[in-house]
């Protein structure tokens, strides 16, 4: 088993950590913040627009078991890459989509896979793909937020179609 990391930002981080965690091959998924200039921020700071940073998640996976390009097409299919600084009701630079690159591989399988995601969208898509700089976990109350709470995710959804192309069965463990 190889452990990668991939950070990512796709809006709320609750969603995002939603979905990932089903993904097969996803060791762990952590809900923070990433692409901003203040070290260790809290949420409120984040949502004060002056930290620049965004709600990201970490994930770690075993890349024997899914590789990087698959944790892209589901992150392409998984929100709306053409919308800038918002997913669906949340609006602010907080929730811009953004991958964080951690390798030049990663930065070239993510420039590829953004020019063939833009080839089943009809807008042109907003994501940035930056170099990885720093992650900083989210408080406690952010990790597992639709585990702990019951909620429903309510951006973001489960591209179980995407994931059955790329030969993976959701776990079913949020």
């Amino acid at each position: 088993m190889a452990i990668q990391t991939a950070t990512l930002g796709a809006g709320c981080f609750w969603g995002v950590e939603w979905v990932f965690r089903q993904v097969p091959g996803v060791v762990d998924v952590v809900s923070g913040y990433s692409g901003g200039h203040v070290p260790n921020p809290t949420y409120r700071q984040v949502c004060s627009h002056t930290t620049g940073h965004a709600e990201a998640v970490q994930i770690r996976f075993d890349d024997d078991a899914v590789t990087y390009g698959q944790l892209l097409e589901v992150f392409w299919a998984m929100h709306d890459p053409t919308q800038v600084n918002r997913q669906g009701p949340d609006v602010g630079d907080q929730y811009r989509s953004v991958i964080f690159t951690h390798t030049p591989e990663q930065r070239a399988e993510a420039e590829a896979s953004r020019e063939r995601a833009q080839t089943r969208l009809g807008r042109p898509i907003a994501t940035q793909i930056v170099p990885f700089e720093a992650f900083y976990p989210a408080e406690d109350y952010h990790q597992r937020y639709y585990e702990k709470t019951g909620h429903e995710p309510y951006c973001h959804v489960l591209p179980a179609d995407v994931l059955a192309e790329l030969g993976l069965v959701p776990t079913g463990e949020p």
